[in-house]
């Protein structure tokens, strides 16, 4: 089966139960006080664990292999508008680049806030989480807020991380117009008309640049938790 046909399907599937879980407000979102600033957090979606036998895989054809060089002097920006390089924060250690969705995907959410709580575990280990989305500035903004992120939150919504990182995935008219049913304008999260947004992956980037573990998965409502993150990372022996 072609890759973008199994990315279509993957993704028609399990569009109702994502949806519905927008729209019923989600599992585990907390109240506007209990966030910096009074921000109040979009839904959120409790993720599946990867299944541990699938731990450090991607589908064909998607995502940057272990032993690659990573893209790290590829230029974006941060959720300030400012440039932002992988290359920056390797100089503090590893880095462990997150794409997901975008904020108005509900289990993107809750991985990211799972992240943010467990930051200095991650510190402790010499690696730095790196979250990106194809959201313009303003979305990823918005995400930063609701939780108070400590690490670079990037947009990327002319894709150049993400094609550098091999994890673009495109909604075929179809899906686009399922999704504005249900309230999701992709178009107005990342201010583009390409309708592309990541498949969910991590990639440990050492600070040499290189691919020392990388996750991909087309059921983006399944993730590595943070516990099987940190096991791979200890596994590894990164230094902090």
């Amino acid at each position: 089966m072609p890759l973008r046909t199994a990315i279509t399907l993957a993704t028609g599937m399990m569009i109702g139960l994502t949806c519905t879980t927008w729209a019923s407000g989600g599992g585990g979102s907390r109240s506007a006080g209990d966030q910096p600033g009074g921000v109040t957090p979009p839904p959120q979606k409790s993720v599946i664990a990867t299944d541990p036998a699938r731990l450090g895989t991607r589908p064909d054809g998607v995502g940057l292999a272990v032993g690659e060089a990573a893209p790290v002097a590829l230029a974006v920006v941060n959720h300030e508008g400012r440039t932002f390089r992988l290359s920056d924060a390797l100089r503090e250690g590893a880095v462990l680049v997150v794409f997901y969705r975008g904020g108005w995907c509900p289990y993107c959410n809750f991985q990211v806030r799972e992240l943010t709580e467990s930051y200095k575990a991650f510190r402790a280990r010499g690696v730095t989480p790196i979250v990106v989305s194809v959201d313009r500035v303003s979305e990823a903004a918005k995400m930063e807020a609701a939780y108070g992120i400590p690490f670079p939150v990037l947009s990327d919504p002319d894709l150049e991380l993400h094609r550098a990182f091999n994890v673009v995935l495109t909604a075929h008219p179809e899906l686009v117009a399922k999704y504005q049913g249900y309230g999701i304008d992709l178009e107005a999260s990342s201010g583009r008309t390409h309708h592309s947004y990541a498949v969910p992956s991590i990639f440990l980037v050492g600070r040499d640049g290189r691919v020392k573990w990388a996750h991909a998965d087309l059921d983006y409502t399944t993730r590595p938790t943070v516990p099987q993150l940190l096991a791979a990372i200890d596994a590894l022996a990164i230094a902090p």
